[in-house]
């Protein structure tokens, strides 16, 4: 054999190997990244800022503890965050980018039909998709989600529902006057309150809807005294919720009905004089201070939780943080269960043994439409006033929780 040939043979050779080796290096990595896509300016930019915290904290959980627990060693997590600025272009335009720097796993959102648009191009090119934002109920029909999309909150639909309940059921309400927002929001909230005031035998005695952004409520409310209910319901939420609320309270509105906030959080809460949230109820997918919950075992991981992100944040978590961390933490968990970052492979992970998995509010397990069914969905608060907030963040009394496949829409009405 001349030197040439030789030559050209050990060349062929080293490539090989050195492509070979790089393969490996691909396939078993040392260090992984995923992506934290959320509208961190804009409308949403205060929640937003919540949900990257909560996302923030899982990855330093996992990095703290040496990596992931993968076949081949342990593997670290980098966030790599982006603003959506919750506008659909740009938040498809940043995904794609986030895709092309090779994240294994992206969680984020807001702005719910941008999730949507998003899980659309999951289905094309799968990637384990976790948005961290409550979801239209359309979006749980068969076959709308991808195999590897799984939402961590529950649709509209579900807040209502479990409003509903907690306001017939709980509170003995007979006599509702619902406000929606003129959108999939409201709507679904309308929808999941009207069903459970229909099996309780209340009544609805008032209806009106308002878009997004409304902030002169004046008539809205002029009608909902003439209609004299006994619980006042909104479907408003963040800056909507805070400008209602204060203007509920400014007409006095409390002293003749109950007041009921379908979906609040801390920042909500923390936006209105103690004298406004005084006595308003809602539901709360997770309050920090849960001290006094009959669940115990809730009542200590709810802790701990609150501690660890103290620790970091020096403040407690709010609702949308718990919902992205628990986001998080559940795509690490596909992750190592699956051994592998391959999305099907993960997605078969997380729904392995009936799908159950234990978050920091309790149990929870992955219904068939890739939706979160949790023991606690959402726990009952009513807004503590001047003379009983002990702190910035003293905000609510807890009453209870409502939770169970109970409240989640069934699946046959999904056309499962």
């Amino acid at each position: 054999m001349s030197m040439k040939k030789l030559l050209l043979l050990l060349a062929g050779s080293l490539l090989c190997q050195v492509l070979g080796s790089g393969s490996a290096i691909a396939a078993d990595p040392t260090k992984i990244k995923v992506g934290v896509l959320l509208p961190l300016t804009g409308t949403f930019a205060a929640v937003a800022e919540t949900q990257k915290q909560g996302a923030q904290l899982a990855v330093d959980v996992i990095n703290k503890r040496g990596g992931l627990n993968m076949p081949w060693g342990k593997v670290a997590v980098e966030a790599v965050v982006g603003d959506d600025e919750a506008k659909q272009d740009v938040g498809v335009r940043r995904y794609r980018y986030m895709v092309d720097e090779g994240v294994k796993g992206l969680g984020g959102q807001t702005f719910a039909p941008l999730a949507y648009a998003i899980n659309a191009m999951v289905s094309k090119n799968p990637l384990p998709y976790f948005p961290v934002c409550v979801m239209a109920k359309e979006a749980f029909q068969k076959g709308k989600l991808a195999d590897s999309t799984f939402a961590t909150a529950f649709s509209p639909w579900t807040v209502g529902y479990m409003a509903g309940q907690s306001a017939t059921r709980t509170l003995k309400k007979k006599r509702i006057f619902f406000l929606a927002r003129s959108d999939s929001w409201g709507w679904d909230i309308r929808d999941g309150v009207y069903a459970a005031a229909k099996e309780a035998g209340a009544e609805i005695v008032g209806y009106d809807e308002v878009s997004l952004g409304t902030g002169d409520f004046t008539t809205v409310l002029q009608k909902v005294r003439a209609a004299k209910p006994d619980i006042f319901i909104a479907a408003q939420f963040a800056a909507d919720a805070v400008a209602l609320l204060k203007q509920v309270h400014q007409m006095g509105l409390g002293k003749e009905m109950t007041i009921f906030n379908a979906f609040t959080t801390n920042v909500v809460a923390k936006g209105l004089p103690p004298e406004a949230l005084e006595g308003v109820y809602a539901m709360h997918y997770f309050y920090y201070d849960l001290a006094n919950f009959p669940d115990k075992e809730v009542a200590k991981s709810a802790a701990e939780f609150t501690a660890l992100f103290r620790a970091k944040y020096k403040s407690p978590p709010d609702a949308y943080a718990t919902i992205a961390y628990i986001a998080y933490m559940e795509m690490f968990r596909g992750f190592e269960a699956a051994k592998s970052f391959d999305p099907a492979k993960v997605a078969a992970a997380l729904r392995a043994n009936k799908g159950e998995f234990t978050t920091v509010k309790g149990p929870a397990y992955w219904r068939q439409d890739q939706s979160a069914v949790y023991k606690h969905a959402a726990f009952l608060v009513k807004g503590k006033g001047p003379k009983e907030q002990k702190n910035e963040w003293d905000l609510f009394h807890v009453i209870g929780s409502q939770g169970g496949e109970s409240v989640m829409p069934t699946l046959k009405s999904l056309g499962y």
